[in-house]
């Protein structure tokens, strides 16, 4: 797979398209404009983007007010700083009154490298899960992030929508057929399911191949909408293949993997596994040296895909 742009880049060029398309788009941001590219709706639209300072949980008011004056508002930050820090007023002024609010977490994951664990977004995606009426949505390439701003565009209820920071591969290089709330198979396999979002999506793919040559057939889901999760996937994907192992670039606690083990659970039961973020903070260091000490790489998904076999 080539490697594509960031989907924190790809957010920014979608959402400035998205403001061409709509007039009550506003965008609010917390002086992070330049790293979350909301700096490109600002430059095409800079009557309806505010710069709220390092200040996120005054942004998110500022963009529930917007919101309730009939805007359409989109609020971004690093992941870390939105979703933790804002999270009474995201609760209070955004999920409570049901507003028409998207906030996006940029710079999710231990995947930002360099900058350190009190900026890095690992917890973001079960807090925001645990909004009531959140969509929560993490793309896993440029062309994706595309389509979920699109459908976002669409929605008029809250959601939470994650990117990255560093270019990830392109996963859908002949385009995305994107629906909330619908995973889609990427690839289709009898003896497993992996099912997978964001950066690790690409990670997965790479595993099933490593795992066909050793004669096992994975089936591998793109689980974008982590809220609402689409339970006739997992369903069909336990009841075919008879295992499943999720991988997230997220704590194991609260993420993907608890949403898929849930939905098992209630349906279909099955033996799972699960890649992701132990009960830990990360590091400062080079994105993938980070990536290869906290097991969030296709190797550390074809062990636990083989753990499952025996």
């Amino acid at each position: 797979m080539k490697l594509g742009k960031s989907t924190r880049e790809a957010f920014g060029l979608a959402l400035a398209n998205l403001g061409g398309a709509d007039p009550l788009v506003v965008v609010v941001d917390g002086d992070v404009h330049n790293s979350t590219r909301t700096e490109h709706f600002a430059k095409k639209f800079p009557e309806r983007f505010f710069n709220l300072g390092i200040a996120e949980s005054n942004m998110v008011g500022v963009a529930a007010g917007l919101a309730s004056s009939g805007k359409r508002a989109w609020c971004a930050s690093f992941a870390a700083f939105v979703m933790c820090n804002a999270y009474d007023q995201l609760r209070m002024s955004v999920a409570f009154p049901n507003l028409d609010v998207k906030i996006v977490g940029t710079h999710a994951g231990i995947s930002i490298g360099e900058d350190g664990p009190s900026q890095m977004g690992i917890e973001d995606v079960g807090l925001a899960c645990s909004l009531p009426g959140f969509t929560v949505i993490v793309p896993a390439d440029e062309p994706s992030m595309h389509k979920a701003v699109e459908a976002l565009g669409k929605l008029r209820t809250p959601a939470y929508l994650r990117a990255g920071r560093p270019n990830v591969p392109v996963v859908y290089e002949q385009g995305c057929d994107f629906e909330i709330g619908k995973a889609i198979r990427l690839r289709d396999g009898k003896d497993l399911t992996i099912i997978a979002n964001g950066l690790m999506a690409a990670l997965a793919l790479e595993a099933a191949q490593t795992l066909a040559g050793q004669g096992i057939q994975a089936r591998v889901l793109d689980m974008h909408t982590v809220k609402p999760a689409d339970d006739a996937a997992i369903a069909a994907a336990a009841r075919d293949t008879g295992r499943i192992v999720v991988a997230e670039e997220h704590l194991l606690h609260g993420g993907l993997g608890s949403v898929v083990a849930m939905s098992a659970a209630r349906q279909h039961p099955v033996p799972m596994r699960f890649v992701g973020i132990h009960d830990t903070f990360a590091e400062s260091g080079k994105p993938e040296e980070l990536l290869a000490k906290y097991g969030l790489t296709a190797a550390a998904i074809v062990t636990a895909a083989r753990e499952l076999m025996k």
